[in-house]
């Protein structure tokens, strides 16, 4: 039986005024962030601004257990929302309220929380979970490799699914403290300052802080036995450099890398301006991995990448990252040359700087040594696609494309604007149209249809292109630069994915 609910015109006014917005006008966040080669990456409908990771790792056991508690606003009115994780969840809290979750899709944790949260909210989520990283396969994938003595994790595009809670995509960019509880005896690792670590019934706790915003993919964390060297730069930043005890014969050449980080990062603070971050540093674990990712303040190096003796010019492109890549990230995945043309080119600056090969010899040399019909021209930097994101093109055309504007703007013009670019876009995101408009901008140029010719179109630039360049101009064929066989060595060290697959890529 129903019963009709008579009420006073005045009194409906006023219950109507005293009503919040109905649960209608609160929808669900976006599963994914908009990008266009990893839609499922990312969440909609809030922003993060920190992240608080408390965990401990069992060596021995793979058994990884934590608590995360992530602080946010809200960017729409939100019924439920997503974030990327992939282990198992105990609990969830929505400013400190019980909230209820599901998992879904191949990394979705679906929460709705005990009311519905209204858009510009300040919010904390407070997740407990447990699980074993390598056991956890996403298109039969882990980012999580085991070692020795321990455990790690560093990857692109994607690792944080694998060991905590978050908003998956560089747009969403955040603070960090990781705080780690490993067996005496054991080190762990991470992004930025160590803090405090200290030891209680038989665990050691390592307290780490990143005070700039960091990407997710950005975040590492390394568990194991290493060698440890701390120093200071000349502005009083912390180095921390390491390198497991069990690499064996690649040790030698690995620490004679790294230990050269504030060398390399101090010079390219003459070409990028200054540091961006609170730390510096570098690691190799005993992964049998030969790529490196710029890791924010500290990059991982697979012990492979020395496998043929030291390596600095592989150190020079991952700290070159720590300007471009990690304080100016990508908009969107396919904005990859933003981030690694210029760490390629640090590499050639380098080679300039050490007398092994100008950068205009190099790109003389990388025109002249793929013909008109190599697959190589068929990779457009601007926008390589998913399956190109990390191909030799990105680095090498891409590379080519920055010596061309050198060329075309001059030396004054353009290492301004290498300075400038990650000065004036600090801690944020940026896409290669961002940059053309940036270089005009700065040059007083219009760039649209060279940016086009060197990054856009799917063919060699025409010899009247090159020529308008300088790139290749002499008749007779380039010779090889002596940098070359140093600067190729790295090329294995840019497929970043899984430790355990031959090909090096994440799948997706």
């Amino acid at each position: 039986m129903r019963h009709r609910l008579l009420v006073p015109g005045a009194a409906v006014l006023s219950l109507l005024l005293a009503i919040p917005a109905s649960a209608a006008d609160y929808s669900p966040g976006a599963p994914g962030a908009g990008d266009s080669y990893y839609p499922e990456s990312g969440n909609g409908g809030y922003d993060v601004s920190h992240y608080d990771l408390r965990l401990k790792y069992q060596p021995k056991t793979d058994l990884l257990e934590g608590t995360a508690t992530l602080l946010a606003k809200t960017t729409q009115d939100l019924s439920r929302f997503n974030l990327d994780f992939g282990l198992k969840v105990s609990e969830v809290r929505v400013n400190g309220k019980k909230a209820s979750f599901k998992a879904s899709g191949k990394h979705e944790l679906e929460v709705t929380p005990a009311a519905p949260l209204p858009k510009g909210k300040d919010i904390s989520v407070v997740v407990r979970y447990a699980g074993k990283p390598s056991e956890l396969k996403i298109d039969g994938f882990t980012a999580w490799a085991r070692t020795p003595d321990g455990g790690v994790v560093a990857q692109e595009p994607d690792s944080a699914v694998w060991w905590y809670p978050s908003n998956d995509h560089p747009t969403d960019k955040a603070t960090y403290d990781i705080s780690v509880a490993v067996p005496d005896g054991t080190q762990a690792l991470s992004n930025g300052v160590l803090l405090s670590q200290s030891s209680k019934l038989g665990w050691t706790r390592y307290n780490w802080r990143s005070d700039k915003p960091q990407a997710t993919y950005l975040t590492t964390l390394a568990v194991g036995k290493f060698d440890i060297t701390k120093d200071t730069t000349a502005n009083g930043l912390p180095v921390i450099n390491a390198v497991s005890k069990d690499l064996g014969s690649n040790e030698g050449a690995a620490k004679a890398s790294i230990e050269r980080s504030t060398e390399v990062a101090e010079w390219l603070e003459t070409v990028f301006g200054p540091y961006p971050f609170n730390a510096l540093g570098g690691y190799v674990p005993n992964v049998p991995a030969g790529y490196a990712l710029e890791t924010q303040t500290r990059p991982f190096y697979g012990k492979k990448a020395f496998d043929a003796g030291t390596n600095v010019s592989v150190v020079v492109h991952e700290l070159a990252h720590q300007w471009y890549g990690d304080s100016v990230s990508l908009k969107d995945w396919k904005d990859i040359w933003v981030n690694e043309g210029f760490a390629r080119y640090s590499q050639w600056l380098w080679s300039e700087k050490e007398g092994e090969g100008t950068a205009q010899e190099l790109a003389d040399y990388v025109y002249d040594q793929h013909p008109a019909d190599d697959a190589f021209w068929k990779v457009k930097p601007g926008d390589p696609g998913p399956d190109n994101q990390f191909d030799i093109a990105v680095y090498d055309r891409g590379a080519l494309a920055l010596q061309a504007l050198r060329n075309k703007l001059g030396d004054k013009t353009f290492f301004g604007l290498l300075k400038s670019w990650p000065t004036e876009n600090k801690y944020g995101n940026a896409s290669v149209a961002d940059f053309v408009k940036f270089a005009e901008q700065k040059s007083g140029k219009p760039l649209a249809e060279f940016f086009d010719t060197w990054l856009y179109q799917p063919a060699k630039p025409s010899a009247p292109a090159a020529k308008g360049a300088s790139i290749a101009a002499a008749r007779t064929a380039a010779e090889r630069p002596k940098s070359w066989k140093s600067i190729a060595a790295t090329n294995d060290v840019h497929d970043h994915g899984d430790v355990h697959a031959q090909d090096g890529h994440r799948p997706e």
